[in-house]
C-alpha cells in the first residue's frame, strides 16, 4: 500500500518539521520517528533536507547534532544501570546471584554502536584524536608512530 493511501503526510509544513526535529533532538533515530503513522516516509524527510525545503536543512542538521549528544548522555545511563546484570540460579538448595552474560553483552553491544555512531558522526568531539609525531630538519620524513590520545587525559 502506498504511503499515500494509508494516510501518511507527505506534504513539508512548518509544524512537521519542527515535530520531526524535536524528536530528532530527543535522540531518536530518523527511522524511529518516521514509523509512526503520521509521519512521513524516511525517503521524504530526507528528501526536505537535501532540497532544504524552507530552511529545513540546518534545522535538520542542528536537530541531529543535538540527538547524538542525547545518544552521548544515553552510553552513561546504559553503562551505569546495572538492572538485571545478576540473576538467581539455584545450586541444590542453596540461591545464588551469578552474573547474566547475555545483558551484560547487549549493554555493551549498545554503548558500542552508539560510541561507533558518535565517533563518524561527530569526529572532532567523540572521535579517537589522531597525532602525528615527526622530527628531522629539512630532510622529507615519513611518519614513524600514529598515537591515539586520551582526550580526558586519563
Amino acid at each position: 500500500m502506498a504511503d499515500e493511501e494509508r494516510g501518511r503526510p507527505s506534504v513539508y509544513t512548518k509544524e512537521l518539521a519542527d515535530r520531526i526535529c524535536g524528536e530528532l533532538a530527543e535522540g531518536k533515530t530518523l527511522r524511529q520517528v518516521c514509523r509512526a503513522d503520521d509521519m512521513p516516509p524516511e525517503s521524504t524527510v530526507r528528501r526536505w533536507a537535501l532540497e532544504d525545503r524552507e530552511g529545513f536543512s540546518a534545522q535538520y542538521t542542528r536537530a541531529r547534532e543535538i540527538g547524538y549528544h542525547s545518544m552521548a548522555d544515553e552510553t552513561l545511563e546504559i553503562s551505569d544501570d546495572g538492572t538485571n546484570d545478576w540473576m538467581k540460579r539455584h545450586q541444590g538448595e542453596e540461591t545464588i546471584d551469578v552474573p547474566n552474560p547475555e545483558v551484560i553483552a547487549r549493554s555493551r553491544l549498545r554503548v558500542d554502536t552508539r560510541k561507533w555512531l558518535l565517533s563518524k558522526a561527530l569526529p572532532k568531539i567523540y572521535g579517537d584524536k589522531v597525532t602525528q609525531v615527526h622530527e628531522g630538519g629539512d630532510k622529507p620524513i615519513q611518519v614513524s608512530r600514529i598515537e591515539l590520545v586520551d582526550l580526558e587525559g586519563k
